[in-house]
């Protein structure tokens, strides 16, 4: 039940920040709104890439809105390179955190009601399936893949090597999806919507695996 709250939250907040950055679109328009963002120069990436990293290391948080807003902000090029950047780091750290300190530090960051959700993923032998582990990245789910994959004995090469994979694959669609909506791009909506599609069938088919 605390749980099921949790995630509520999650997706309100998820749609507080769309509706806070959808009402500053219209409002001052998307040329104007990036101006102002220009003006901070390094320091707004830096922002968005520390949000973005923070709601990875504690999962609580919602990071898919910080995906779309950095596609907003910065375009498609430079919001996907600040998202990338961030998750290559947030979750090499929750896989070395993992690896190094063990599960009782694992439950500090996501707390008791998510740390059973880890150990159920930690059990599913990612490091024999390559597959398996590079679909998961691909999900919702990949900030607990990063540290359930620290607590088996999978490979640094092999774990690193199915982040960029994920990372390449997934990452643009919700970027594009930012980008596409504050642009007005039918191009980059299209392209978030046959990447949601395809996202789609890989979480299908790594479920059906999970469950075999």
């Amino acid at each position: 039940m605390k749980y099921n709250w949790i995630k509520i939250l999650r997706w309100f907040a998820i749609g507080v920040l769309i509706t806070l950055a959808i009402w500053l679109l219209n409002k001052y328009g998307i040329e104007q709104v990036r101006e102002q963002v220009d003006r901070f120069g390094l320091w707004a990436p830096a922002i968005v890439f520390g949000l973005r990293f923070t709601s990875i290391i504690v999962p609580v948080l919602p990071g898919t809105a910080y995906a779309i807003l950095a596609g907003g902000l910065f375009g498609f090029a430079q919001g996907l390179l600040v998202v990338a950047l961030a998750d290559l780091a947030s979750c090499t750290f929750n896989f070395y955190i993992a690896r190094r300190y063990g599960r009782s530090l694992v439950e500090r960051f996501v707390g008791q009601q998510f740390i059973e959700k880890v150990d159920r993923l930690a059990q599913q032998h990612l490091e024999r399936n390559f597959f398996l582990m590079t679909g998961l990245l691909m999900t919702g789910l990949f900030d607990f893949v990063a540290y359930a994959a620290g607590m088996t004995r999978m490979s640094w090469q092999s774990y690193f090597l199915a982040l960029i994979v994920s990372i390449l694959i997934a990452k643009p669609l919700w970027v594009a999806a930012g980008a596409g909506i504050f642009e007005g791009s039918q191009s980059l909506l299209g392209f978030a919507i046959l990447g949601a599609f395809g996202i789609g069938i890989v979480t299908a088919v790594v479920q059906r695996q999970r469950s075999q």
